[in-house]
Order: C-alpha cells, then sequence, then structure tokens
C-alpha cells in the first residue's frame, strides 16, 4: 500500500527491482574485495616452493610474503585522492590493471628482485580495491539497505581468500607438488599465481559495464546524471530526498576539508588512537600468519604437502562461515559482546597451540614433528582461532572504525587506522619465519598475549554502539574527553 508521494512498500526487498540492482551492482564491486582476499593469500601455497626454488632463507622468505603490504599501504593512500580526480571506475580498472601484471609477473619470475617488484604491484592493486571497493558500494546503495550491502566487502574478502587456497590445492595435487611441472613447462606454483588473471580480467570487464558513482558526479557538479543512476536504485518519491541529502554531506566533507587530526594524546585526537589501537590489535593476534603461512606450518609439524594444503582450504571455509555468522548477529547480540568473546576464544586457541608446540621436536635434518596427541589439538586450536576472529575482530573493527568517528574527520582518520592496520599486518607477516625459526612456543605465546590485551581494552574503553546512529555513537568516545578537558580548565576569574 502506497501514494504516488510515499515509497512503495517493499521498494528495497531482495526481490524489487530497486533491491536487485543495488545488489548486483554491490556484488560486481566487491569482486575488489575478492581480489584483495585472493592475492593476499594466493602465496600460501607457494611459500615453499619459491624458498626451495630462490633459496631464500627465513628472513627473506618473510619479506617477500609481506612486502606486498607495503605496497597495500600505498595504494590504500593513493586510491582516495586518484578515486577523487578520476572517478571510481577509472582507479578500479588501475587495480583490475595491477593484478593481472602481478599475477603474470609473479607466474613466470625469474629471480628475487623481479618477484619483489610484482608482489609490490600486486600490493598497490589490493591497496586500491580496499578503499574504492567498499566506497563505491556505500555510495551507490540507498541508504535504506547501506549496511547489509556494505558487508558484502568482508565477505568477499573471506571468499577470495577461501578461492586462493582452494586454487593452491588443486594445482599442487594435480601436479603430485608444489614444486613439481604442471602445464607448458611451468610448476603448479607458478600456475597459482598466474590463476589470478581470471577474477582480475572479471573485475576490469565488470568495472566498463558498471555506472560511476553518484557521489564523484554530483562532487564534479554531474548532479542530473547522479539523479538518472539514482532513478534505477530508488523510487521516484524518495529520488530528490536521497540527491539531496548527498548533496549536503558533500559540502560539509568539503567544509571540513581541512580539519586537522592533531591532538593532546601523544600527538593525535583520543579518539584516532582508539582507532588505531583497535587496528593494530586486529593484526597482532597473528590471524595472517594462519593465511599465509598455513600450508608451511602444517608441512614443517609432520603434516605431508598434500594434507596441508588441504586443511588451509577447510581453515578457508570456516573463516567465510563465521564472517556470515558475525554479519546475521552484530546488529541483534551488539558489538562488544562479541568483541569480548572473540578476544577469549582466540587467547584460549592461542595458548593452546603454544603449549603444543612446546612438544615438537627436530630431527637432525632440521624437521619439525609433533608426537601424538599434539599435532591434531594444533589443528583444532588453529581452526579455533579462526572461528574466534573471523566471527568478532574481522569485521567488527570494520563496523566500529566506520561509526566511531566524528564526521568532521571521518576520512582522515579512517585513512590512518587503515595504514596502522597495514603496517601492523606487515610486520607481523615479516617477522614470522624468523620468530618460529627460533621458537614456535614463545610465537604463538605473543599471539595470546595480544588476545588478552584486546579482551581487556574493549573491555576498558569500548562503549556499545549497537542501534545508535552515528551522530550519537561518535559522542560516546568523545565525551570522556570532553570531561578531562572540562575538569582540567582553571576555574575562572572572579
Amino acid at each position: 500500500m502506497s501514494t504516488p508521494d510515499s515509497i512503495p512498500t517493499g521498494s528495497f526487498s531482495l526481490k524489487s527491482p530497486y533491491g536487485k540492482r543495488a545488489i548486483g551492482l554491490a556484488v560486481a564491486a566487491a569482486v575488489g574485495g575478492f581480489l584483495f582476499g585472493f592475492d593476499s593469500s594466493v602465496i600460501n601455497g607457494a611459500v615453499d616452493s619459491i624458498d626451495q626454488n630462490f633459496e631464500l632463507g627465513s628472513v627473506l622468505t618473510g619479506f617477500v610474503v609481506a612486502v606486498a603490504l607495503l605496497g597495500c599501504a600505498v595504494g590504500a593512500v593513493l586510491a582516495g585522492n586518484l578515486s577523487d580526480r578520476w572517478g571510481r571506475l577509472k582507479v578500479m580498472m588501475l587495480g583490475s590493471g595491477l593484478f593481472l601484471v602481478s599475477s603474470i609477473g609473479a607466474g613466470l619470475t625469474f629471480s628475487v628482485p623481479d618477484l619483489i617488484l610484482w608482489r609490490v604491484l600486486g600490493g598497490l592493486g589490493i591497496g586500491i580495491a580496499s578503499v574504492v571497493a567498499p566506497a563505491y558500494i556505500a555510495e551507490i546503495a540507498p541508504r535504506q539497505i547501506r549496511g547489509g550491502l556494505a558487508s558484502l566487502q568482508q565477505l568477499a574478502i573471506t571468499l577470495g581468500i577461501f578461492v586462493a587456497l582452494l586454487s593452491d590445492a588443486l594445482l599442487a595435487w594435480g601436479a603430485g607438488g608444489a614444486s613439481q611441472d604442471l602445464w607448458l613447462g611451468l610448476e603448479a606454483w607458478r600456475w597459482m599465481f598466474l590463476v589470478g588473471v581470471i577474477p582480475a580480467a572479471v573485475y576490469g570487464i565488470l568495472a566498463f559495464t558498471m555506472p560511476e558513482s553518484p557521489r564523484y558526479l554530483i562532487a564534479k557538479g554531474r548532479v542530473e546524471e547522479a539523479k538518472v543512476i539514482f532513478a534505477t536504485l530508488v523510487p521516484p518519491a524518495d529520488l530528490d530526498k536521497t540527491v539531496n541529502e548527498l548533496v549536503h554531506t558533500i559540502d560539509e566533507d568539503r567544509k571540513n576539508a581541512g580539519v586537522s587530526l592533531k591532538g593532546p594524546v601523544f600527538g593525535l585526537q583520543g579518539i584516532v588512537w582508539v582507532g588505531i589501537i583497535l587496528s593494530v590489535f586486529q593484526q597482532f593476534v597473528g590471524i595472517n600468519v594462519i593465511f599465509y603461512y598455513s600450508t608451511s606450518l602444517w608441512q614443517s609439524v609432520g603434516f605431508p604437502e598434500s594434507a596441508s594444503l588441504g586443511i588451509s582450504v577447510v581453515t578457508s571455509i570456516t573463516n567465510v562461515l563465521v564472517t556470515l555468522i558475525a554479519i546475521f548477529l552484530v546488529d541483534r547480540v551488539g558489538r562488544k559482546p562479541i568483541l569480548l568473546t572473540g578476544s577469549v576464544i582466540m587467547t584460549l586457541s592461542l595458548a593452546a597451540m603454544a603449549v603444543c608446540f612446546m612438544f615438537s621436536t627436530t630431527d637432525a635434518e632440521g624437521a619439525v614433528s609433533l608426537p601424538a596427541p599434539w599435532g591434531p589439538v594444533a589443528l583444532v586450536a588453529a581452526n579455533l582461532f579462526v572461528i574466534g576472529f573471523g566471527a568478532s575482530w574481522g569485521p567488527l573493527v570494520w563496523v566500529l572504525l566506520g561509526e566511531i568517528f566524528p564526521s568532521r574527520i571521518r576520512g582522515k582518520a579512517l585513512g590512518v587506522a587503515a595504514g596502522a592496520q597495514w603496517l601492523a599486518n606487515f610486520l607481523i607477516t615479516v617477522s614470522f619465519p624468523a620468530m618460529s625459526a627460533w621458537s614456535l612456543p614463545l610465537t604463538y605465546g605473543m599471539y595470546a598475549a595480544f588476545a588478552a590485551l584486546s579482551f581487556i581494552y574493549v573491555a576498558w574503553k569500548i562503549p556499545e554502539t549497537k542501534g545508535m546512529d552515528i551522530e550519537q555513537t561518535e559522542t560516546l568516545f568523545t565525551k570522556k574527553d570532553a570531561y578531562k578537558h572540562r575538569d582540567a580548565a582553571p576555574p575562572a576569574a572572579s
């Protein structure tokens, strides 16, 4: 039931024309998230073969795996400025091109320096996708269903990780080992990179068929073009309101363009540090060790290569499923309880892994093995860790980062928090091979300690934001600072 000036009932259901169009565009944009997950994890199955082929050693192996993350940081910084200048679609095409070139280059690599170059180029593509894809989804989605569509980005990342690890396993199984020749005289590990050409090409082709972001068009003064796009996504009764709200938001952003993040807490505003610390904890629990090195890890404790690849695939499936659970629960249970529960699960599972590796043995050739029952226990603990992370800290940190910052600094503060996340990811990734060679129990014990600290920090510093408007949530984090400044102010002169 509706009137000519009202929004028809069910306009934004999954079955409505508006809902279907918005979902289609969001899924197409989320392919960038898929590439993000795929390219960051595809090296998992190739690490040992690359190490053997080029005789890297633990330190250089860690750098080759982690160097892509430096490219990610640069790509994330460049993406915002480039997309404002060129438009979202052209930058998506640039990201697609970087993915494609890096996949071919890494697959045909002939030396360590050129492999590092291709990894950096791939990282640039990841950084671009990590910014442009969610931005496009948020800007193209009607406000009534924006939250659900935005969650597709995180789901796409987990699917990308799954497909990367599955393709690694299938290629290695088909060749009889990652270092064995597969097709055209190329080893299986090279084909692991070359497979990335397919999703990269799909992403680029989709970018050619998608409409430009209405927000970008309005920012460039092309309001009528933006209206034409929104007319396919929202009912006529909501069209002018949607466009007017966007015009107002862009005007506010321009007014706040010169706002600084500087503040009294080590040079930054206190709320910025909250975002940085959440981002650092998300990475310092060591989650990407599982997705970048799990195949090598399970081989090092006695599982054969084929079984190790299969374990990695199962772990990635688990990650996808628990991300769906997190998306379902976040607006029902709340952010804080889920984060606290995740911290407990991560602490216990990481501590269990540390204990398991205390019983590992090393033979004369340096091969590590875990005697029964510690191997299976470590495997269960690792997957419990992925469950704890994927259902809590994985998606929910991004939810909080989108809620806690005042609107006047949201864009800049998100950039700083994302940069801190990439840097923390790099530090954990580059250090793991050397640290694990030194002591696996201490390495996982350190990750367990960070997981425990994350519980304390959330319990102490993070309020619940479930069901609140963004304007309300930001006040939860700024009131304490305001009280501190008020109490510290000198009394007025009489």
